[in-house]
């Protein structure tokens, strides 16, 4: 079993690893550095201890090659790299995490888990609760930062959304009855391409469950569905969307596998439905139900569809813009990346 908050240490792996390698390595420091310094951040230290760590909350599969854990320990230096740049934002920023807020990531990570069996779970992983927590807070104020400086800065206007839809018009006539429909996706493997807020990412099926169960809990709790989306969600394309799949057909539904069809044929809007396939799920929301016709811009849920595709688009671009600017105007030697090339692979033997 993993934890809810977990996989890279830090929101945004595709983009985090992206922005770490947008810009070419700067000269090596002249003061000689340990085997144990991986890598340097504007004079601060990422030691083998810290990457170690992530890794270890971050659960892998059964038996990864020597090549698998090398690859996802870089991968894991690259965010731990840019967690470091927002963290020393977020103190310029003067942002800190409530401790109310971290007992609640904290309560969440533990979620499913009895006492004994999280602390089983600590001890085979070889970390503390203090590691979780410490683990936990600065993912927190990352996010923060982000959010900060790049979430409460979009917005959308009415000519853009007016642009949109004229462009689109076709997308928004109805050409026979069909389910507007919302998902969140929880795989059981390591995700590629992950597009969520959180970087969370279930890896095992029984991560996958586990996830599952919270997100279920959280929706039965009242949380917004399509924030939820934005947050866990493992589907690259409609994370961003709050999940949004948009109108599907009615005869498209009726060709769906039989689990999936019956979460969305008849039901009504606000119905919500887990359907599950090899050691996945899907948590299925049937927002709405239109006849056949042509939509417009009268109509709020247009509008609200629009508005939430515009936005997820910017944020993705801004997100992206905003890392890799940090990036550039930071002193980086990523030691541990120059070891791998100058030892051919060989770097941790």
């Amino acid at each position: 079993m993993r934890f809810v908050l977990r996989g890279s240490p830090f929101v945004l792996t595709a983009l985090l690893s992206a922005a770490c390698r947008s810009t070419p390595p700067p000269p090596a420091a002249a003061t000689p550095v340990s085997a144990d310094t991986w890598a340097v951040v504007d004079g601060r230290e990422i030691k083998r201890e810290d990457v170690e760590k992530a890794y270890r909350r971050a659960g892998q599969a059964a038996q990864p090659s020597d090549e698998e854990v090398l690859t996802a320990k870089l991968t894991l230096l690259n965010d731990l790299i840019v967690q470091d740049i927002l963290l020393a934002k977020a103190r310029d920023l003067k942002i800190e995490i409530p401790p109310g807020d971290l007992d609640t990531a904290y309560s969440d990570a533990r979620k499913n888990l009895s006492d004994e069996a999280f602390q089983q779970e600590l001890t085979k992983r070889n970390l503390s609760t203090a590691d979780m927590r410490e683990g936990l807070r600065r993912e927190l104020l990352a996010q923060k930062v982000v959010e900060r400086e790049v979430g409460s800065k979009i917005a959308i206007s009415d000519q853009e959304i007016t642009d949109f839809f004229n462009a689109n018009r076709a997308a928004f006539n109805i050409a026979e009855d069909a389910y507007r429909v919302a998902q969140i996706v929880v795989t059981p493997v390591r995700e590629p391409q992950l597009a969520n807020r959180s970087g969370d990412d279930a890896t095992t099926p029984q991560a996958a469950a586990a996830k599952t169960q919270m997100l279920m809990e959280r929706l039965k709790t009242g949380a917004m569905f399509s924030e939820l989306a934005m947050d866990y969600s493992e589907d690259p394309q409609s994370a961003p969307r709050g999940g949004d799949l948009g109108y599907v057909p009615v005869s498209t539904l009726r060709n769906a596998p039989p689990a999936l069809r019956d979460a969305v044929l008849n039901k009504t809007p606000g119905s919500v439905n887990v359907v599950s396939s090899n050691g996945g799920y899907t948590i299925v929301l049937v927002v709405g139900f239109e006849k056949a016709g042509q939509r417009d811009l009268s109509m709020p849920d247009v509008r609200e569809r629009i508005t939430s595709t515009l936005r997820g688009r910017r944020e993705q671009l801004l997100r992206a813009a905003y890392l890799t600017a940090l990036r550039n105007d930071t002193r980086v030697v990523n030691y541990l990346a120059r070891r791998v090339v100058d030892s051919q692979g060989k770097a941790l033997k």
